[in-house]
């Protein structure tokens, strides 16, 4: 006989005798797009930025003169200087709104600075709108990062380092002036990239939308062999379920079929997601006969976050009893599991 070349065509007794050659049939088609990402809405570019970064240098001299005063005109009429403000400081729009809250007493709470930050995102060169209260609220956070730029980074002991630390804010306001006029030195830009990652905070706000791509692929398969489906909402609750598959077949209130779907470059991620698969596996033969669950659990991996552990590939394999797809086999996803029970097409 010949032996099966996918987990999903493999019998659980095949797959304990040989997870090995299993595991390397699934890294075999693995995809990784890490070098590429989707701009997403709100993406700004470079050209954008640039008109923030000089409504803000000439409303401080320079960068000379961070009076508050100056910045909140210069943030009022051109809101992109609000991003280019954030990103000096370093801070993610949750952190900024925290010091704010502290040092001004003004309640700035993240969902508030949160959504500014994609409003602003959004219409970058769109002169801000405000009502009173959100008035106030941006006015403190634009006093909090003046004051902390005006005044740079305080001294800390050996063993911590002070977020303000940086090329550009160590010594405060002066500082920023002089790397303005003379441009980074090289080796502290690369640095700083080092510490901080490029693109980190792109890829965050688009981590959604990669993974989109897979279930949307999923949903058309599913769509194109008339299968009734239900695509769970993030955070959503199922009865039944302490925590809410991607998808479940043909709904929750009697699932046969439940998909869990993700694409990552991070090997952290892949472990939670195994654990999650892993978790479903043990709710399907919960007080059940284990060659009986209650429903087939289906896993829908991509990218290299998933290549790294082999021993984790193994028990995602035990637990969804070899039924794992990428990309490349997503052609085989109906004919290779239960889902071909409620193809209508």
């Amino acid at each position: 006989m010949t032996t099966p070349t996918f987990p999903f065509e493999a019998t659980p007794e095949e797959l304990l005798q040989n997870p090995e050659s299993y595991v390397d049939a699934v890294f075999s088609c693995l995809e990784s797009e890490f070098l590429v990402m989707p701009k997403g809405t709100g993406f700004i570019t470079y050209p954008v930025f640039s008109e923030g970064y000089e409504a803000l240098k000439s409303a401080t001299s320079g960068f000379r003169n961070f009076s508050t005063e100056k910045v909140l005109s210069a943030v009022l009429r051109i809101p992109l200087a609000f991003l280019v403000l954030r990103t000096m400081l370093g801070f993610t729009p949750p952190e900024w709104g925290y010091v704010t809250s502290q040092r001004t007493g003004v309640s700035t709470p993240q969902g508030f600075i949160r959504t500014l930050d994609r409003k602003i995102r959004m219409r970058p060169t769109e002169p801000l709108n405000l009502s009173e209260g959100t008035s106030a609220r941006i006015e403190a956070l634009v006093e909090t990062a003046c004051r902390l730029i005006e005044t740079g980074a305080p001294d800390v002991d050996g063993e911590h380092l002070h977020r303000l630390d940086k090329a550009d804010t160590k010594h405060g306001a002066e500082s920023v002036g002089t790397l303005a006029d003379l441009g980074a030195p090289y080796a502290m830009l690369l640095y700083e990239r080092f510490l901080g990652r490029p693109f980190a905070g792109h890829r965050d706000s688009v981590s959604e939308l990669v993974g989109d791509g897979l279930e949307s692929a999923i949903e058309g398969v599913l769509t194109a062999k008339g299968i009734s489906f239900r695509k769970t909402k993030r955070a959503e609750r199922l009865p039944g379920f302490d925590q809410t598959p991607d998808f479940v077949i043909p709904d929750e209130f009697a699932p046969k079929v439940v998909i869990e779907a993700k694409i990552t470059e991070d090997d952290g991620t892949a472990r939670d997601k195994v654990t999650r698969i892993q978790h479903l596996g043990e709710l399907s033969i919960l007080g059940r006969d284990p060659n009986d669950p209650k429903f087939e659990v289906i896993a829908c991996i991509g990218g290299r976050g998933f290549g790294v552990r082999r021993e984790d590939m193994k028990k995602m394999l035990l637990a969804t009893r070899g039924k794992v797809f990428t990309l490349k086999t997503l052609d085989r996803l109906v004919t290779h599991t239960r889902l071909r029970e409620y193809r209508t097409k």
